[in-house]
């Protein structure tokens, strides 16, 4: 009964079907910031680019889309502060916060919160909202990521985006199209009849 009172109500995300409690948000905050050191793991070396294609930046659009913007932005500050601490889950096992790619990992902080305020106006709820909140995350990724990239490396724009933009978006296209067909189909399959 309170599940479908949750589901209807406006500025819900897919964490709010779960019963509210600070332990649930703790709970959902730990997870997400793993599911994301989780997901950088799977990565794959782009050859004459220092940035590898993986399963992170997945990852933290889905945070950040389930979560919400305040859960889905505390999640990727604990999987950032953590990695910084040291723990070894950057992509390719990376930690610190020297390395060239590091740009992303701070794109994928402020695209979390993004997607999440979105979704609480619905962006998650149909294909073609969804393909738009996935395009603004993963533009807000590579808006700070690519600079980065830049400066870190001393690439010029033009090579940063040769390098950490370019053999990507076939990836994240594939990417969004997994979160296009995921998150409406969990709303459909939770909601009420």
């Amino acid at each position: 009964m309170s599940t479908a009172t949750v589901t209807t109500r406006p500025g819900a995300v897919l964490a709010d079907l779960l019963p509210a409690s600070r332990t649930r948000d703790v709970l959902l905050v730990a997870g997400g910031a793993a599911l994301t050191g989780l997901a950088a793991q799977i990565a794959v070396p782009v050859p004459g680019s220092p940035v590898p294609v993986s399963g992170q930046t997945f990852a933290a659009l889905l945070v950040g889309t389930a979560l919400g913007a305040r859960r889905g932005f505390l999640s990727l500050a604990l999987y950032a502060v953590a990695g910084m601490a040291g723990m070894p889950w950057f992509a390719e096992g990376e930690a610190g916060w020297g390395m060239p790619s590091f740009g992303y990992i701070l794109g994928m902080l402020l695209a979390a919160t993004v997607v999440g305020a979105l979704a609480r106006r619905g962006a998650d709820r149909s294909v073609l909202r969804t393909a738009g909140a996935m395009v603004v995350g993963s533009a807000i990724i590579y808006g700070i990521g690519v600079p980065y990239l830049a400066l870190s490396t001393g690439m010029s724009m033009s090579q940063a985006v040769a390098a950490g933009l370019t053999p990507f978006l076939i990836g994240d296209a594939l990417k969004a199209a997994l979160a296009m067909g995921a998150l409406p189909t969990a709303w459909k399959l939770l909601s009420p009849r």
